[in-house]
């Protein structure tokens, strides 16, 4: 449920955003008439992003107990991991610039007289979000249903993701309706790090679907054993798997392999976030005019 919720709340918070910013210079120039070719454009990406998510788990379902499924799971896994870093990182960069991109690319699309224009900029823009957001809960969900298979437990990855989205739709609504501020910068970077360490958690469950394949035979040496006092099919236990990775009996490569990229994730997150360091470096000094008055 926590893991659905956060990342519904993230990738809901920046559509909406895209959205707001996208309806605000409609309205800023007088077109309000286009809202209706932005609105078009999100409900497509909408349709379409679920749509294809709920046919791709089905379709992985099928082969429910067979070395595909695990195939197909180890690929969610690592796509997942890897768009939610890209994305997160590209973000990051492009915050400051993205109000005034897509201005400008909606004063290229009523230039040229084309509704059609801002309808396709509006899908490609929340379609991004929506493309992480699918790929990310895919990935959570065959996780999580390896732990705990049942159907509560289901629903309550449903009501996680329908809790985040309706919290992130009212952030939007208190920020650009009511006045509200929010810290975007802090929010995006305390997100961008809990949502890094879920994708810790599904590369660990990759690599460890992979050594059972026996596609990586090396670092296989248990750890530790903690199935006594908490167990992955437990409540608990499964909170701790989708929070933290948490594994029972993880093996050495499954260890190294979260460790290295939590440091090395979050470390350069980090770091990019920090405002550039100002120059202490003397300014020179002038040397002084040998002329005298009257020279």
């Amino acid at each position: 449920m926590i893991p659905t919720f956060v990342i519904f709340l993230r990738e809901g918070i920046e559509a909406s955003m895209i959205v707001a910013i996208l309806l605000a210079y409609l309205a800023r120039i007088n077109q309000r008439q286009h809202f209706r070719d932005v609105y078009m454009g999100v409900a497509a990406a909408f349709i379409l992003v679920l749509g294809g998510g709920v046919g791709a788990y089905f379709f992985i379902r099928q082969y429910e107990g067979s070395n595909v499924q695990t195939y197909f799971e180890t690929a969610t896994y690592v796509i997942a991991a890897g768009v939610l870093t890209f994305l997160t990182f590209w973000m990051h960069k492009h915050a400051r610039t993205m109000a005034k991109e897509l201005e400008a690319r909606s004063e290229v699309a009523l230039s040229r007289g084309s509704r059609f224009g801002l309808g396709v900029l509006a899908f490609q823009a929340v379609g991004r979000e929506g493309l992480e957001t699918m790929v990310f809960t895919l990935a959570i969900i065959f996780a999580s249903s390896r732990q705990a298979a049942t159907p509560v437990h289901g629903k309550l990855l449903l009501v996680g993701a329908a809790l985040g989205l309706a919290c992130a739709l009212a952030i939007a609504l208190a920020i650009y309706k009511l006045g509200a501020k929010l810290n975007f910068k802090v929010f995006f970077q305390v997100l961008g790090i809990v949502l890094m360490i879920f994708a810790a958690g599904l590369l660990a469950d990759a690599v460890e679907n992979l050594q059972q394949l026996k596609w990586l035979p090396f670092g296989a040496h248990v750890v530790w054993n903690t199935s006594a006092m908490v167990t992955e099919s437990s409540s608990f236990g499964d909170v701790l798997h989708s929070l933290l990775g948490y594994a029972e009996r993880p093996t050495v490569l499954q260890v190294c392999v979260w460790v290295v990229y939590v440091v090395t994730s979050i470390t350069i997150f980090v770091r990019l976030g920090r405002p550039p360091r100002a120059s202490n470096s003397p300014k020179p000094v002038q040397p002084a005019s040998s002329t005298t008055p009257g020279d």
